[in-house]
Order: structure tokens, then sequence, then C-alpha cells
């Protein structure tokens, strides 16, 4: 089987643990080795495979709880490793979905979840450390719905799931940290440093990918990302950025300047239409 029949194999793939072990090894057999184009068809996935349980709600239905409590913090743990899964999923159809990009862009992607694997095993450990587990509370989806609303187009994918949504996990990790670090709780804090770190060279495969997609069709990137937010997300981004990591993860000073001008620009429109 080639490259993108293996991915498709490892994310339908429902059990958890084996979802895990086969998408690291995935990596680790197909790293060195060019993918092998397909003539198949490609499809669209409503729902990767994944465990029943957590159940999925809304994101207005999740509670919040103060991380003062065990059971706070637990909240807050299993919300991030239903993102890491989602991660997983969301990497490996890239690796399936995607055809006739080079050779790196496949190796890239598998790294993505191979990572992504790793930082899932770390915080459901760390659950049930705490004595809960992965799926027994309700999670939300908006990853993964994102992930199907971009199964179209390589560089919309690239410009939305690693830009956005992934983006925008560099800039509240921090914050999450240091209310954890309140609490006491240094375990998880280790957890989601290794995560920000990781998450970093996600955003930045994301930013080369969506700068190759966009040098390849004549587009100036600052102006496609912009017309992409738009259309997609309906708003701007929300600040406060975390410009540091963003610099780092290859969005440049014109482009923050520029997410922060749309913001403030959207805010005075709808104070406007308010009144």
């Amino acid at each position: 089987m080639n490259i993108h029949e293996l991915a498709y194999q490892v994310l339908m793939e429902p059990d958890v643990t084996l979802k895990l072990q086969q998408t690291i090894a995935l990596y680790a057999e197909q790293k060195d080795r060019l993918p092998i184009l397909s003539d198949s068809p490609v499809n669209t996935i409503p729902i990767p495979g994944r465990p029943e349980k957590p159940e999925l709600v809304s994101p207005k239905k999740l509670k919040h709880r103060k991380l003062a409590s065990t059971s706070g913090r637990a909240n807050l743990i299993h919300a991030v490793t239903h993102i890491e899964f989602n991660a997983i999923n969301l990497a490996l159809d890239a690796v399936y979905r995607f055809r006739n990009m080079p050779a790196e862009f496949y190796i890239d992607w598998l790294q993505v979840a191979a990572e992504e694997a790793y930082h899932f095993s770390l915080l459901s450990k760390r659950l049930e450390s705490m004595g809960y587990h992965y799926g027994e509370l309700p999670a939300h989806n908006g990853l993964w719905e994102m992930t199907v609303r971009t199964d179209y187009d390589v560089m919309v994918r690239m410009a939305l799931v690693p830009r956005v949504l992934e983006a925008r996990g560099l800039d509240v990790t921090p914050g999450m940290m240091q209310r954890l670090q309140e609490v006491g709780d240094q375990e998880t804090v280790d957890i989601l440093k290794i995560i920000l770190k990781d998450e970093i060279g996600h955003v930045t495969i994301g930013s080369r990918w969506f700068h190759y997609c966009c040098e390849e069709r004549g587009l100036e990137p600052l102006k496609t990302f912009r017309k992409l937010l738009l259309k997609y997300m309906g708003a701007p981004l929300r600040s406060p950025f975390y410009s540091e990591a963003r610099l780092q993860a290859g969005f440049s000073q014109q482009e923050l300047d520029e997410l922060l001008e749309m913001e403030k620009q959207w805010v005075a429109d709808q104070k406007r239409n308010a009144h």
C-alpha cells in the first residue's frame, strides 16, 4: 500500500491504543521513503476513527470549573487531550487527502501525527493519575469540523487549521500553565511545556506549506490569509497573541500587526452597527 492508503487505515482506526501505536510506527517506517502517488479516489470523512466516548457536545455545553479542584483540572486536561486526539486524525488526513505535494509535505505531517500521539499519551496518563480517563467527560469537535470544511483545498487547510486553530493553542497555553502553576500542578505544567514547544513546530509546518501553496498559485500570502480568515471564521482573530511563539511559527510581524488592526476595525464596526 502507498503512503495515502496507509495513512487512511490509521486515520480510520477507532481503537485509541492501536491508533497511537500505528501512528508512531507509520512515521518511523515511512519517514525515509518517498510517497507513491495514488489514483484511488479521496473520500470525505465526516467521522474519522474514534472511540464511542467521549460524547461530543457544543462548546457552550462544556462546564468550566475552577482549577483549584481536581475535577476542575481534570476537565481542562480532558479538553486538551481530546484536541490532541483530533490533531492526530487531522495530520493523518492531510497525508491521506492531499495528493501531488512534495515528499517533504507527507514526512512533515507524519511527524506531526506522531508527536500529537505522544502528547495524547502524556495527557491521558496524567488523567489516569488523577483518577479519570479519556472519554469519560464530554468534549467538543471544533478541530475536526474545520478539518472537514477545509478538505477540498490544501492551501485552505494549511491556512485555517494550523495557522488559526492550532496557533490559538500557542496563545492560550502560557495562561493555562500559569493558572496550573498557581494551584501547584507542576506535573501538568511540565507536559504543557513539551506540547507548546512541539506545537510551535506544527504551526511552522502549516505556515511553510501555506506559503508554498500561495507561491505555486501566484497569490500574496498576507492578503490570501486575511480573505480566508474572514470567509471561514466570520470575524478576525481575537488578541492577545503570544507574539514570540507566532513569530517562531512562521507569522511575520507585519501579519501580527495586521491581525491586531483587523480586530480593532471589527470592534469599531460592531459598536457602530449597535447604535
